[in-house]
């Protein structure tokens, strides 16, 4: 399936990875969060396909299509809830990372509507880096096809980028809140995209909002 997904990568989304330098270049890295923007469903396929070690990615259940479902167990996804009521997957998250491995994830958590306007970061990521004590390593997606559904960007043509920025450590008092700004500030800086807002039911809190530029 790796090389089958290189392949594919290379061929229908003419992929470049920029700063393949700060891959580590173990098969087990650990414990080490991926970091991504979330700009298609094909994200997750793009980012294992051009590192050395397995990642297990966090997934909104609601994006869990039970017809893929054989697939995600596979893959040994950690399903969430982006309300944060169940932390049934934060706690799955933080046990593999104990553990040594990889756990990719989405701080956006879902995919940018409209493209190219950053989604303001969730809180989730600085609790899940602060608990953790796990490095981080920050890659930013751009130029992947837009797709009405979040899966329809598998079928589509494109000029695939990542870039690959250098592995990140956090100081084991920072405030989840910092991690959180200064990740969105690298992201924001990466692709030249501004952060939008975040619609939120109105019994959850209002999150901060930051000015996008441009």
């Amino acid at each position: 399936f790796y090389h089958g997904s290189r392949i594919y990568c290379r061929v229908v989304h003419r992929l470049v990875v920029e700063g393949r330098e700060n891959i580590p270049a173990s098969r087990e890295p650990g414990p080490l969060i991926v970091v991504c923007n979330h700009t298609a469903g094909l994200d997750p396929v793009l980012v294992q396909a051009s590192v050395p070690f397995p990642i297990r990615f966090m997934m909104a259940t609601k994006m869990r299509l039970p017809i893929f479902e054989v697939f995600w167990e596979w893959t040994e996804v950690i399903s969430i809830t982006t309300s944060g009521r169940d932390l049934g997957g934060l706690r799955e998250a933080l046990r593999h990372l104990q553990g040594g491995g990889v756990v990719g994830i989405f701080p956006e958590g879902s995919i940018e509507r409209p493209p190219r306007v950053l989604t303001p970061f969730m809180a989730g990521t600085g609790i899940l880096i602060g608990r953790s004590g796990a490095r981080v390593l920050p890659i930013a997606i751009t130029g992947t096809p837009y797709a009405a559904k979040a899966w329809g960007s598998l079928w589509r043509w494109s000029r695939s980028r990542l870039r690959v920025g250098p592995v990140v450590e956090f100081e084991p008092d920072t405030p989840a809140a910092a991690i959180v700004a200064q990740l969105q500030g690298w992201f924001e800086q990466e692709t030249g995209w501004p952060i939008g807002t975040r619609t939120v039911p109105a019994s959850s809190p209002t999150p901060t909002r930051s000015a996008g530029r441009g």
